[in-house]
């Protein structure tokens, strides 16, 4: 069985793509600090699968606890989600967020490199589009960023491409992904982050079950049909299994290669409300607000590059993904 090392394998997509890994016969490390998800996660792993991942509670700043897990386990490839992801805070932190996310990717690579692991799948993100494409977006298209965290990836997609040239022998996937909501089937596994959500549905999802009062919608004056801010949602899920390929992709293939992950499709904010509500039973109460700074009304993927070379292809609708994210806030209130 071939060693996967997933960085923040205890996250939101980490923890579903640990599953989709070990469901697909490989054997599972992670490394968490635990920052934003929690030690649960890996008995919930093992609880869907069967099978216990090994688990190192490490920082990616810590370069001693980085070399330890490859001195200790003969890392075939490693896919890399670990990072501060918060675009408003990475406005009030922009060090923290450089420092966290670009070093620690780095001591990653280094200890790659030392130990002769040439695979690496990347958790990038649509937000390396900017603000001056138009989508639906194609991975041909220039980056550029609005905010420190989307910077954190333009500029690690960067140093990636930059390896694969100094170095024929590696293999980099950077999967630039949109907006990814639901949860696992078993409801065992979710988004469930510390704190205040920052992202639309697990808000939904806390309104919904009566923990916050309403949600707070920037903007209906934008030049979509319902005037809300229109984003490819895609099923974890999917997104896990997407992973999957690119692993697969890896191993047959070097050099660099960004490739759009998500449905092809976007859905308003108001329309994800919709669904969500047909989800609960219940309306979720909604106060408009003005725009944030930053945010445009239009984001989608062009999908032909991942349904083209990684045989993949997004299949659960909206209503599934909040259904599914219903199932998974029930399930642990």
């Amino acid at each position: 069985m071939k060693n996967i090392l997933v960085t923040g394998g205890t996250g939101f997509i980490g923890s579903h793509t640990c599953v989709k890994l070990i469901e697909n016969d490989y054997k599972v490390i992670i490394m968490d600090n635990l920052s934003n998800s929690k030690a649960e996660t890996v008995d919930k792993i093992e609880q869907i699968t069967g099978k216990r991942p090994l688990f190192y509670k490490a920082d990616m700043l810590d370069t001693s606890a980085v070399e330890k897990i490859f001195q200790e386990n003969d890392i075939f490839a490693v896919i890399h989600f670990a990072g501060l992801k918060a675009v408003g805070e990475s406005v009030q932190k922009p060090l923290e967020y450089y420092s966290n996310n670009l070093t620690g990717t780095l001591n990653i690579l280094s200890s790659m490199k030392k130990h002769g692991c040439e695979k690496i799948v990347f958790s990038s993100s649509a937000t390396v589009y900017g603000i001056d494409n138009k989508a639906p977006y194609t991975e041909d298209m220039s980056t550029s960023a609005t905010n420190p965290y989307g910077y954190t990836k333009v500029m690690i997609e960067q140093i990636l491409h930059d390896l694969t040239i100094a170095d024929a022998d590696f293999s980099v996937v950077a999967l630039r992904y949109f907006n990814p909501i639901g949860a696992h089937k078993s409801g065992l596994i979710g988004e469930d982050p510390n704190g205040i959500p920052n992202n639309l549905v697990p808000y939904i999802a806390q309104v919904a079950c009566g923990k916050l009062d309403h949600l707070r919608v920037f903007g209906n004056d934008y030049d979509t049909p319902d005037g809300t801010g229109v984003r490819d949602y895609i099923h974890v899920s999917d997104l896990a299994s997407g992973h999957i390929a690119a692993l697969k992709y890896s191993e047959c293939n070097k050099g660099f290669r960004p490739i759009n992950l998500g449905t092809g499709k976007g859905s308003s904010v108001l329309e994800v409300v919709k669904a969500y509500e047909k989800a609960c039973g219940k309306e979720i109460p909604v106060e408009i607000t003005p725009r944030r700074a930053g945010d445009i009304a239009t984001s989608f993927a062009d999908t032909k590059l991942a349904e083209e070379i990684l045989h993949w292809k997004a299949e659960a609708d909206i209503d599934e993904m909040c259904a599914d994210s219903w199932n998974f806030t029930l399930k642990n209130l």
